[in-house]
């Protein structure tokens, strides 16, 4: 059996690199006013080329597994 994930077509689906601003909102759960207001002041990773702002996907998955370790370790007392 295959590990190729398939579109409705049934053809093969091309993996998500990056995501555009309305993407990125709604997988991170917060209003785009908010991301806009993030991506200004350089607290989530973006790529801007020219007028198109991306969001890549393995970038914020990193970003927010850090994030979440930072906490649990705040939180448990580690320094």
């Amino acid at each position: 059996m295959s590990n190729t994930l398939l579109n409705p077509t049934g053809e093969p689906a091309t993996p998500c690199l990056a995501l555009r601003p309305r993407e990125a909102a709604r997988a991170l759960g917060i209003s785009e006013r908010t991301l806009w207001s993030w991506t200004r002041a350089g607290i989530v990773p973006h790529i801007r080329q020219g007028k198109t702002v991306l969001y890549p996907t393995s970038t914020l998955t990193a970003w927010l597994d850090e994030r979440a370790k930072m906490k649990a370790d705040v939180e448990g007392g580690v320094e």
